[in-house]
């Protein structure tokens, strides 16, 4: 192992396949990236081609091994991490895929989960995956393409294989055309039982998707085999498979029990560490798989704010408030405060820890005074108001705070959003050296995996604080701010109620 000095991470996400380089002590030293075309068939429908898949993921590899300048055979291992819930669904003797990728964010199979939900299915759902009833998990998608291409029969006789993207990947990119996920994308199946670590019986039973088509799950870090010689040249171990929030919470070094990460994008994402025991939320969370170590689980609270980055895209694009989403820390600045303002950007309606699908975005406390600064900081601390949500339910559920949040994502670059942040949490906000813990988490759980690593305490060692944003907010003035908020939320509720 003594020439092995890198890392490799593909991070295959829903607009683009990346593929980042780190050196074992985490430090990221190349990346390269290609987008690839939405397709969006109907109203509501978005899929994705696995060829675009396939060819962008290999083509960011070879990019960024030849950007790092380093030879393929310094590669100690590659890790695999990967927009979640995305389902597949190819021939196992060519590997053809039979019908285009359904994106996670399809809503096509919403009448499936209606019917599922009708017949009662919902407590066994939840109790048994930690889930929710919803199209945007994987199971109701396999079923969909089942019955649209009649394929049951194929099915039964093995002659068909469904995978999420990283067990795509895997079959199309690793030797012998392994057929494998790991747990933390089993778990976004809504067929997978976190309590056994099996596929489920009863839950295969209730969408009638034959077993004979699943992967074999396995552990988050462990080699499945070795990358084609022919994509660079090299035998080098893939040894990791990841859904990416799992993977961000990895890289954070997440791993203590109660310890959270949030990553601002379009949306939010975030994860709480919930410990080596199965519970569920009581605060309309999720709870999902962190990751499988050694055949052992780690469990995580989930909670996702459904417009984050994108109330910023918002002002830009539809209220032309700002030119661009860099702008609005320096506009938002210009002003102390929001002067009574508030956003609630539930455009999509609210997520956790609300779940209510009919309300919609409300400005409130606008005065004569109210100008263009006052709504663009009122959007900027509309996020921080809603990771606070989750936080708070973390902590319910947990029983206890987190000391801290760890941060990543776009907006986590907003330094007056991670100051406001930390304000509102009352505990510090700490972003790290390396944003990119997505990948970062994928390629420490690889290293992990071949040795490189011997604990997860010599992988925490990658993870490095560059900014610690302290709370300085007084008591009174966040409590204050919080009741404000809270009312807010309140009337956006009534009025959803009001007009459902």
């Amino acid at each position: 192992m003594m020439n092995k000095r890198y890392l490799v991470a593909l991070d295959q996400g829903t607009t683009s396949s990346r593929a980042v380089v780190f050196t074992l002590e985490g430090h990221m030293i190349a990346a390269a990236a290609q987008e690839f075309p939405q397709h969006y068939p109907h109203p509501g429908w978005v899929e994705h081609d696995p060829a675009d898949i396939l060819y962008t993921q290999i083509e960011a590899l070879r990019a960024a091994v030849r950007k790092a300048e380093i030879a393929p055979e310094e590669i100690a291992a590659v890790g695999i991490t990967n927009q979640r819930e995305t389902a597949f669904l190819w021939e196992r003797e060519t590997g053809q895929c039979l019908y285009n990728a359904i994106v996670w964010q399809c809503r096509r199979t919403a009448p499936i989960i209606e019917e599922l939900t009708q017949k009662g299915y919902g407590d066994t759902i939840r109790e048994k995956t930690g889930l929710v009833p919803d199209a945007y998990f994987s199971g109701s998608k396999i079923k969909w393409m089942l019955d649209e291409m009649n394929l049951r029969g194929r099915a039964r006789k093995g002659e068909i294989c469904f995978g999420t993207v990283d067990s795509f990947l895997a079959w199309h990119l690793v030797e012998g055309h392994p057929h494998v996920t790991d747990a933390t994308n089993a778990g976004r199946t809504m067929l997978f039982n976190l309590h056994t670590q099996e596929w489920d019986e009863e839950l295969l039973a209730m969408l009638d998707i034959p077993r004979e088509i699943l992967p074999r799950v396995v552990d988050t870090a462990q080699v499945i085999g070795f990358l084609r010689e022919d994509l660079l040249g090299a035998k080098i171990p893939v040894a990791a498979l990841v859904g990416d929030q799992h993977a961000a919470l990895f890289g954070q070094a997440c791993f203590e029990e109660g310890m959270v990460k949030n990553t601002y994008g379009t949306g939010c994402f975030m994860l709480m560490n919930a410990g080596e025991t199965f519970r569920l939320s009581r605060c309309g969370l999720l709870t999902t798989m962190a990751w499988r170590l050694n055949g052992k689980p780690t469990y995580a609270f989930e909670g996702s704010v459904f417009v984050g980055g994108a109330a910023i895209q918002w002002l830009r694009d539809e209220m032309k408030l700002i030119q661009t989403a860099a702008e609005s820390e320096a506009v938002a600045a210009s002003v102390p405060d929001t002067g009574g303002v508030y956003l609630v950007p539930a455009f999509t309606g609210l997520g956790a820890p609300y779940w209510n699908m009919y309300t919609r975005g409300t400005l409130v406390g606008m005065t004569r005074g109210t100008g263009r600064a006052h709504i663009v900081r009122a959007a900027l601390e509309s996020i921080a108001f809603q990771s606070r949500d989750l936080f708070s339910a973390m902590a319910q559920d947990c029983g206890k705070h987190s000391p801290a949040l760890r941060v990543d994502g776009g907006a986590s670059a907003n330094q007056l959003l991670m100051q406001f942040q930390a304000d509102l949490l009352g505990v510090p906000v700490q972003r790290p050296a390396v944003l990119e813990t997505t990948a970062l988490g994928a390629a420490l759980l690889s290293g992990l995996a071949v040795g490189i690593y011997p604990d997860l305490k010599a992988t925490a060692a990658g993870w490095h604080v560059a900014d610690t944003f302290a709370p300085r907010m007084e008591e009174a003035r966040r409590e204050e701010l919080l009741t404000g908020w809270r009312r807010a939320v309140d009337g956006a509720l009534h009025w959803a109620e009001s007009n459902k």
